[in-house]
């Protein structure tokens, strides 16, 4: 079982050391989140880095700029910058050979916009994505994003939301993200599994997007790692740490999640989401 880390854990710091360091501590593969200061001149970084980067013995997914960005913002501005940034993400995860990359549909910030208008704008915008990331082979991973009323969507708006979308865009899971909105998890999965890319792996106290380790927070694991094993779930597993964690406690990370999801099921097995 091979599994992720995010390099938002030492955001900030020099790109290819922050690789370096979470190989070091077990990364099997490492999600580059290309924010922060070090990618500013991203076309002219991008020759250099990308022969630094397939030198070193991990596979890669990419997670294009996360602040300021919005897909389906109120200003025109802002939704074509956040587009042209993830069309340079994909041309990137394209030249690494990237799993995937990661697509924030978009937030709606204020009451008076309407979720709606958000929701169209979010799939015209993917499916332009899909169609520069399909001849690149690239994977679009779209991630259920905001909480606290800013999220376009209520679960089951996002369990459908590929319904028509290209097959080149799947699913990613936040888990920290699906626990701040009440969402049950483990369904999510469950009906998303056949379109699912990944999972971003990371526990809070149900009020703060905390990015704690597992088992910190409040996040039901047990019914996650129980739908992942019994459906044999094959997907991207992402350890999605907050700024400053000790890199250790990736490494006791990928450790339970090696043990838990490792264990067998027997055939017959009946649980809440189906039988197996």
């Amino acid at each position: 079982m091979k599994i992720c880390y995010s390099d938002l854990v030492l955001i900030t710091n020099e790109i290819v050391e922050n690789v370096k360091a979470l190989i070091q501590h077990g990364a099997d593969v490492v999600e580059l989140l290309m924010d922060g200061d070090k990618w500013d001149e991203m076309e002219a970084l991008f020759p250099g880095l990308t022969e630094q980067l397939r030198a070193l013995d991990v596979a890669y997914t990419v997670h294009p700029p996360a602040w300021d960005i919005n897909l389906t913002s109120e200003n025109k501005a802002i939704r074509e910058a956040s587009f042209l940034e993830y069309k340079k993400a994909i041309e990137f995860a394209g030249r690494i050979q990237a799993h995937h990359v990661v697509i924030h549909p978009g937030f709606c910030f204020a009451p008076p916009f309407d979720k709606e208008l958000g929701k169209r704008r979010a799939k015209m915008y993917i499916q332009q994505l899909c169609e520069i990331a399909k001849p690149l082979n690239v994977t679009l991973a779209i991630e259920n994003v905001g909480y606290n009323g800013t999220s376009l969507f209520t679960q089951e708006e996002y369990e459908h939301f590929l319904d028509d979308v290209d097959s080149s865009a799947k699913y990613l899971l936040d888990i920290g993200h699906a626990n701040l909105n009440g969402w049950d998890i483990a369904s999510v999965i469950y009906q998303v599994k056949d379109r699912l890319a990944g999972l971003h792996v990371h526990d809070n106290d149900g009020h703060g997007d905390q990015h704690l380790p597992i088992g910190e927070g409040t996040v039901e694991w047990a019914s996650i790692f129980e739908v992942l094993r019994t459906e044999q779930i094959v997907c991207e597993l992402v350890l999605e740490y907050a700024p400053g964690t000790d890199l250790s406690l990736l490494q006791k990370g990928k450790e339970r999640l090696v043990n838990e999801l490792s264990t067998t099921q027997k055939a017959g097995h009946i649980s809440e989401y189906g039988v197996v």
